[in-house]
């Protein structure tokens, strides 16, 4: 029996078609998300109660990122992007001379650089390189401060064991920061296991630019404190009073120091409510299922994939290294298949609205544009 999609593609905006496997850039935009900008702008236009609605969205939008995630609402907050959230976590710690951060060699930017260009003074940046799933243990040592990790890597598609990261941080007294942008809306997501968790949400949880998650353990680290904030972080009375030292809210929205990205939490609510007629591990199976199709089939062409085989560590995206990655990507979009293309390879990542038909036109459409 052939597998079918998940979601019904016609819940999005795909032009009739096409095989959409880009998610781990953007996946397509659901239709439903028209009524979101709708009640956003009626919430905005409708003064002080307007405004009301707006931090209600906020709230709802929290509670359910926290029962996804398995936390406290209080530990939820948002920032405008992952690079944001990492640095006001970069920017609040007292770094020492000698101190270190250790990533691995294809990080993400936005998880390497709020650390790595600290200068106050700049610690040094340790690089596990490999495929080993135990190479960072190689690099740290006491003066590692931060383990910085993607639950699943942009670049290759491997999915880290998180239990194991939090065993090897606490193993040298560091904190461990975990990027869950590769990961959220199609993996079950266990933010506990992190110091402090990011996840930008226009991938998999179907949303849009401009917010992402921002995650703080408080029972981990409770005195933890932004260094900048602004009038939505800071506490203050009625009229502000800034003679004593400024005091920030007592929850993640510390992270937030301005307005709300208001227009993307609707998106992302609306998102959410999508994502939640579906079971995850239904989703994760969905996706998995077709990874695994693609990488039997890509194997036999002898095609060479940088994303583990294994289940277990990787993730709903296969990854080609290639030299003329832009070459073959264009030829695939002219067959009517969306890949992403960067960094020298081909990423092909799936959702819920993907099938197995989608994986037969994409092994010999890829065979083609390899050959050529």
């Amino acid at each position: 029996m052939v597998l079918g999609p998940l979601f019904d593609p016609a819940d999005f905006r795909m032009p009739e078609g096409v095989v959409h496997v880009c998610a781990g850039g953007e996946t397509a935009f659901l239709r439903s998300h028209d009524a979101a900008f709708r009640q956003y702008a009626d919430d905005k236009s409708n003064g002080m109660r307007g405004r009301t609605a707006q931090e209600e969205r906020v709230e709802r939008v929290r509670e359910t990122i926290a029962r996804q995630w398995h936390v406290n609402s209080a530990e939820i907050g948002f920032v405008s992007s992952v690079a944001e959230g990492v640095s006001l976590v970069a920017e609040s710690i007292d770094w020492r001379s000698g101190d270190s951060i250790c990533v691995d060699a294809n990080e993400y930017p936005s998880v390497v650089g709020p650390f790595a260009l600290q200068r106050r003074p700049k610690p040094e940046l340790r690089l596990a390189s490999g495929q080993e799933p135990d190479r960072w243990a190689a690099a740290i040592d006491k003066s590692t401060r931060i383990l910085g990790v993607s639950y699943v890597s942009y670049l290759t598609g491997e999915r880290v064991d998180l239990a194991a990261m939090r065993r090897l941080a606490d193993s040298v007294g560091a904190l461990l920061v975990v990027d869950f942008t590769q990961a959220s809306g199609y993996l079950p997501i266990d933010a506990r296991f992190a110091d402090f968790a990011f996840s930008a949400c226009y991938k998999w949880l179907l949303g849009c630019t401009g917010v992402a998650i921002a995650y703080w353990n408080r029972a981990r680290n409770p005195d933890w404190t932004p260094t900048t904030g602004g009038w939505h972080s800071i506490v203050f009375p009625p009229r502000p009073s800034y003679t004593p030292d400024l005091a920030v809210r007592d929850d993640a929205l510390r992270f937030t120091r301005g307005n709300p990205p208001h227009l993307p939490l609707y998106v992302l609510d609306s998102a959410l409510d999508y994502l939640a007629q579906f079971d995850v591990a239904a989703v994760q199976e969905h996706v998995q299922t077709l990874t695994t199709m693609l990488i039997a089939g890509l194997t036999e062409l002898g095609i060479p994939i940088t994303t583990p085989p294994d289940t277990t560590r990787h993730g709903a995206s296969v990854c080609a290294d290639s030299s003329v990655a832009q070459t073959i990507t264009d030829a695939l979009g002219r067959e009517g298949i969306y890949a992403w293309n960067g960094r020298g390879r081909i990423r092909f990542s799936f959702h819920g609205y993907n099938s197995e038909r989608d994986v037969e036109r994409i092994i010999p459409a890829l065979q083609r544009a390899w050959r050529a």
